[in-house]
């Protein structure tokens, strides 16, 4: 029929390309419907054999608001005012059918003769899901509104969030246009916004339609799938990816449905925190399970307290410390975690204590988390043993490293111990064999911080070799969020480049980073630093200067060692009344970090 153009539509796919209808209609099969066929990658053209199937449906909002402003107008002019506008495509998700049951519900009111307003139309329509759900059997309707608690999901997901044992439904429902496919996503499959919110929030108004009991069942049974597919995936390969995918929409799930049992995410909570990667946690904005109240502002269920504890953990990186402490202190004052879990909070607001300079309460926490004697005791006691080597007491930092292993980061607080001594060697050596011990574990953030350590230690006795050491630890750093090491990297490069002419300019911008970010033990590192600058130079009043804020930043007892370590630098008299409990007697540590001044005064020609 030349010159005829035929438009068949409706909700389904026109299936006469499938081989399978051979025998039920007279042309069947690709080759008598090629432009029916579902190519993976179709011609851009009709006559090159394209697709002439085409989903409508994920309008864009111009799109959507450019359909609603022509669809009604008076002399010329949009009758819906932009703000509908704005409201309908928002909770249209670029869906036709919601733009045209919009504009019939506009049409409505105006009959009734009052002016519609944009509060009319923040809401689904039942009638959506009415013609969505129609011509959907009794199991795929199930899939489909198990399937709808899910970001996204694959057959097996969905089959066991519907409590099936087959998966025929689940595979006859992806067939549908509603359901999108990204076959390159953990998940490939996820149902369309607007129909998935629809399910959510509203009645179907359907005879099977599902009670509140109904979905509260099946974001249980969801959530019990979701832990069983993280702990098959996780014991065969071990990925961050799919951890941060497993963790984001299974506390999504217990949160929206207010699950108590935890189960398997404290586990993934632990595995999350294991290294020090800090991907963004926070599962999305919260939607109200079905005759769920308004929620409260604030975590009011442990699964809310969970998120809020790992979002706070991870936001850390990008706020000051002490803003993170107080998010802490509410997550445990709020009451809502128990076990592991309180250590974990208890543990990671003993670290903010620590980086805030609040030893007292750094100790503290870090006791009643290695009193516990749970998961994170060995890293507990990794913080006594810093917290001990910040106050100066070296024997008691040395004492406690076999008690670390590798979850206790032994290597590098050995090598924290030798620094301070000025023995690079063995420092450098303690930092390499952390880095190393990283690389075996398969712990990208730890193998930062090792080679980020190395690079300082490096840095004060072979600026050749450190320029090496930066370039790699700048590029490990390049694949985290580690806001601390990154900044600890430029106090190493500063640290490679005393002598020369800008560091004293670039250590004021670095000075006001550490005081943003709430990194109170980065200062006397800094101070140093700029000590060691100083001495190459033998610029004695800018080294006394920098030794006067040093013994400010160390008033209260924490890293007092460095000012004896300034003191050799500057081959000045050792401060009097001494706390610090050094391993090598005092005259040995002071000719070791005077040597490194006078090395690098010969590296540079003065």
């Amino acid at each position: 029929m030349p010159h005829a153009f035929f438009v068949v539509s409706g909700r389904n796919r026109l299936p006469w390309a499938n081989p399978a209808l051979q025998g039920q209609l007279d042309y069947t099969g690709q080759a008598a419907w090629p432009g029916l066929a579902r190519a993976q990658q179709p011609a851009p053209t009709a006559r090159q054999g394209g697709v002439r199937q085409h989903l409508i449906g994920d309008l864009p909002p111009r799109d959507c608001d450019d359909h609603l402003a022509r669809r009604l107008t008076q002399d010329g002019q949009p009758l819906i005012s932009p703000e509908i506008r704005e409201v309908i495509t928002e909770r249209s998700h670029g869906l036709p059918l919601h733009l045209d049951l919009a504009v019939s519900r506009y049409l409505e009111i105006r009959r009734t003769g009052r002016n519609p307003v944009p509060a009319d139309f923040d809401h689904t329509f039942p009638a959506l899901i009415a013609r969505t759900l129609s011509d959907l059997t009794t199991d795929e309707r199930h899939v489909l509104r198990s399937a709808s608690l899910l970001d996204a999901w694959d057959l097996d997901l969905a089959t066991q969030a519907a409590g099936l044992t087959h998966q025929s439904a689940a595979r006859r429902l992806i067939e549908r246009p509603m359901i999108s496919e990204d076959p390159h996503a953990v998940w490939p499959y996820h149902l369309h916004g607007a129909i998935r919110t629809a399910l959510r929030t509203g009645d179907d108004h359907l005879e099977d339609q599902w009670t509140a009991a109904d979905w509260h069942q099946a974001a249980v049974r969801a959530l019990a799938a979701l832990g069983r597919q993280w702990q098959d995936a996780s014991s065969v390969v071990p990925s961050r990816t799919l951890l941060v995918a497993y963790l984001r929409q299974g506390l999504r799930l217990a949160r929206d449905h207010r699950l108590d049992d935890l189960a398997w995410l404290t586990d993934a909570a632990y595995a999350y925190t294991d290294d020090s990667v800090w991907e963004p946690i926070a599962p999305p904005a919260q939607t109200p399970a079905l005759g769920d109240a308004a929620q409260q502002p604030g975590p009011d269920t442990p699964a809310d307290a969970l998120a809020e504890l790992l979002a706070t953990i991870a936001r850390r990186q990008h706020e000051h410390r002490e803003r993170t402490a107080e998010r802490l202190t509410a997550v445990l004052d709020a009451g809502l975690l128990f076990g592991e879990l309180t250590e974990l909070a208890l543990y990671y607001r003993a670290k903010v204590h620590k980086d805030l300079g609040r030893t007292d309460a750094a100790l503290d926490g870090y006791c009643q988390v290695a009193d516990a004697d749970g998961r994170l005791a060995p890293r507990a006691r990794r913080g006594l043993a810093n917290l001990a080597r910040i106050r100066g007491d070296f024997p008691a930092a040395l004492a406690a490293i076999p008690t670390l292993g590798w979850k206790g980061r032994h290597h590098r607080v050995l090598g924290h111990i030798h620094f301070p001594h000025g023995d690079m060697d063995r420092a450098i050596a303690a930092f390499d064999a952390a880095r190393t011990e990283a690389e075996q574990h398969n712990a990208p953030g730890e193998r930062a911080i090792a080679q980020t350590l190395l690079s300082l230690a490096c840095a004060f006795t072979d600026p050749t070799r450190a320029d090496d050491e930066l370039a790699l630890a700048h590029q490990l750093l390049g694949q985290l969020d580690q806001r601390a090491t990154t900044l600890l990297a430029q106090v190493a490069a500063l640290v490679r480049d005393a002598g020369t002419n800008d560091v004293t300019d670039r250590a004021a911008v670095l000075r006001t980073e550490i005081a943003v970010a709430g990194l109170a033990w980065l200062t006397p590192l800094l101070e140093v630093t700029l000590v060691f600058h100083h001495a190459v130079r033998g610029a004695q009043d800018d080294l006394t200067a920098t030794i006067d804020r040093l013994h400010e930043a160390t008033a209260n007892g924490d890293f007092a060692y460095y000012v004896h370590i300034a003191a050799a630098m500057g081959d000045l008299p050792q401060p009097s009344g001494s706390a610090v409990q050094w391993l090598d007697d005092e005259p040995t540590v002071r000719a070791r970090w005077r040597s490194l001044v006078t090395a690098r005064q010969h590296h540079l020609g003065y």
